[in-house]
């Protein structure tokens, strides 16, 4: 979902038929504040979010929308686009270091833009699923992970036994909850999940 922030209603509504036109559904906002309360919502579209923001704005400047963002630690999961007329390079380089995801200066090019949105969203469900993917990390018991990381070894149950003290019954029984709880059905699947 490619969530644009900008108090003009006719920029709005030229970037949600821009982002239609390419297959990305939108949503817009007059204010960052409307967005701030979305993104506190906690709802993510798992095709990945993406934040087109103008820098001026009343109330709430592009700017603290994305300190706010960022102090929430949203934006990985919503990188930040700036879009403005009103930019220089110097801004353009804070908000860049920073972490924003880009910068693009009014007029743009159409092409261009939505190219990054697409490159952002793609970001965004990267990190979705990395998130689902610590969740279901953090449902494991301490002995669980340990037995995970002699998996990921490449050990053996055997010596997995061995090593920890345990019987080869009991690496057996949590090396299935270990699949079950990280919903994978091998040790190459599992891996692969947590490169």
């Amino acid at each position: 979902m490619l969530h644009i922030v900008d108090d003009e209603e006719v920029v709005r509504d030229a970037l949600t038929w821009l982002a239609t036109s390419r297959g990305i559904s939108a949503r817009s906002y007059a204010s960052a504040l409307q967005l701030l309360r979305h993104a506190d919502s906690g709802q993510f579209d798992p095709e990945g979010d993406c934040v087109l923001l103008d820098v001026r704005m009343p109330d709430m400047n592009g700017i603290a929308a994305f300190d706010q963002l960022s102090t929430r630690g949203l934006t990985q999961r919503m990188p930040v686009i700036f879009l403005t007329g009103h930019g220089d390079v110097p801004m353009a380089v804070d908000a860049l270091k920073r972490g924003a995801f880009d910068f693009f200066e009014k007029p743009f090019n159409d092409n261009q833009l939505m190219d990054r949105v697409q490159e952002g969203l793609a970001g965004s469900r990267k990190a979705g699923e990395m998130a689902q993917v610590h969740a279901r990390l953090a449902t494991l018991s301490a002995r669980e992970r340990e037995v995970l990381d002699l998996i990921l070894a490449g050990k053996m149950n055997k010596v997995v036994a061995d090593e920890l003290g345990i019987s080869m019954r009991t690496v057996e029984v949590h090396r299935a909850h270990i699949f079950d709880k990280m919903q994978v059905k091998t040790a190459v699947e599992l891996a692969g999940l947590l490169k």
